[in-house]
């Protein structure tokens, strides 16, 4: 099984590359769960548009019984979907749901039932504490892949979850597996990114350049992988699960 972790700064469009990868991934035959680490629920908004799924922070809180049809909701795209949630704005921790949605997933068997071949984890990026460091840790995602834009917020977000997987090696959590550069056309955009990449000792693995399809793709409540699959785009994202699967060999 390929379990990673897309982290990055909020509103960079890592939500919206996750979804876009688990459909590539789809597209190359292979079963895929995306498990939503944001509070704002929204990470498979793309995949399931027209159903919002129910978090499972929001089962939790509710005191009843649940199953696992009431956490994981299949997409059009045929990708299991998940949505962490968090707490009632202004009260609770955030990073409490993040914990409750994989702890559950693991006690009612969502591997052994769905039997993924891939997971993906789209985890807030702006903190690296708590709950939001769950999907790193042993047992969940093997890699961590960090979005970017050249932006300088961006690019100060990318490095501080990059210290912080390496500050966490000694406990044997999840490793680099490389930066993502979703483009946003400030200068010097793709010399930034390598920087980054080199300072790390990791790979520049996509350069995801900036797209109208995107948002036409969005307003279709579609990944541009499914609505505009002859695409540079969605070569591109395409490419990029085939690259991740070839470092998970």
């Amino acid at each position: 099984m390929i379990k990673f972790a897309i982290y990055g700064k909020g509103g960079i469009g890592k939500s919206t590359l996750s979804s876009n990868l688990s459909a590539a991934f789809a597209k190359r035959g292979l079963r895929v769960m995306q498990i939503g680490c944001d509070p704002k629920a929204d990470s498979t908004s793309l995949l399931c548009p027209k159903e919002k799924i129910t978090t499972v922070l929001d089962l939790v809180r509710s005191g009843k019984p649940f199953t696992l049809t009431d956490m994981v909701k299949e997409s059009t795209a045929g990708v299991f979907c998940v949505e962490a949630g968090g707490p009632v704005p202004g009260l609770g921790c955030a990073g409490r749901g993040i914990i409750n949605a994989l702890e559950s997933l693991e006690q009612k068997g969502a591997y052994e039932v769905y039997k993924p071949d891939v997971v993906i984890y789209d985890v807030l990026g702006d903190v690296v504490c708590g709950g939001f460091t769950m999907p790193m840790r042993k047992g969940y995602a093997d890699k961590v892949y960090i979005v970017t834009s050249g932006e300088k917020m961006a690019i100060y977000a990318a490095a501080n979850i990059a210290m912080a997987i390496d500050n966490f090696k000694k406990r044997d959590y999840a490793k680099l597996g490389g930066i993502i550069l979703n483009c946003r056309g400030v200068e010097n955009e793709e010399e930034n990114a390598r920087t980054l990449a080199k300072d790390f000792s990791t790979d520049l693995s996509a350069i995801i350049p900036r797209s109208p399809l995107f948002d036409k793709a969005e307003a279709a409540g579609k990944t541009v992988v499914e609505l505009f699959p002859d695409s540079d785009v969605a070569e591109r994202l395409l490419n990029l699960a085939d690259r991740i699967m070839d470092d998970f060999n």
